[in-house]
């Protein structure tokens, strides 16, 4: 009995000896019966290897650079699927109306297709920028007087109010937001819902006080 015990203490301390390998994570036990973890490099990097540059450990922290705001804000007012029926079958393409504006006087509507939507949103706002307009407000970003005015099947009415914000709706509001008119009030007289023909009717009411367009220089 006293020799099987012999035996069994001499193969523990051979395992608690045996050398540890280099690429062993098993940490390695110490003469009394304790574990203790990796050894750390004494080159001071940390044991886990080297980290991506721009962590907490390696590089610094990356600075986000900040996109310049863009001349123009827009807004998509409707985007409708088209198809056109051909001598090969069916073609689809998207139809996108778009408001575009610096809510500083000037403001535009445009309409785009194209088979991409992208596309079709690139070719609304180049249309807008195209047909935009100066508006010439009062000294509270209103209109002089009431006007109106009709596109197709659409009829509008605007009208300068005093302290009451904008009381807009439909596509108006839009039109009037991105031209930057406070203290206006607008109706649509008609019975249209169509998005496209109230924006364009907006715009025809304010060009009765747009400022000129400069000429071309060639």
């Amino acid at each position: 009995m006293e020799a099987t015990q012999t035996n069994q203490t001499n193969q523990t301390n051979q395992t608690s000896a045996r050398p540890r390998t280099a690429g062993s994570s098993r940490p390695a036990r110490t003469g009394n019966g304790t574990f203790r973890g990796p050894r750390k490099p004494s080159d001071g990097s940390s044991a886990g290897g080297n980290r991506r540059p721009g962590g907490r450990t390696g590089g610094g922290r990356q600075l986000r650079t900040e996109r310049p705001k863009p001349e123009f804000e827009q807004k998509m007012l409707e985007i409708r699927r088209v198809t056109r029926v051909v001598a090969g079958g069916r073609r689809f393409s998207f139809s996108v109306t778009l408001v575009a504006g610096d809510k500083k006087g000037r403001v535009g509507v445009g309409i785009g297709k194209a088979t991409d939507t992208t596309l079709a949103i690139n070719k609304a706002f180049n249309d807008a920028k195209r047909n935009m307009i100066k508006i010439r407000t009062t000294e509270n970003n209103s209109i002089p007087h009431e006007v109106s005015a009709k596109y197709n099947s659409a009829k509008i009415f605007l009208m300068p109010n005093k302290s009451r914000g904008v009381v807009v709706g439909s596509a108006m509001r839009n039109v009037v937001e991105f031209a930057g008119l406070t203290d206006i009030t607008g109706r649509v007289i008609s019975g249209s819902k169509n998005k496209l023909n109230i924006a364009r009717a907006t715009i025809k009411a304010l060009q009765k006080f747009a400022m000129p367009k400069a000429p071309r220089t060639e």
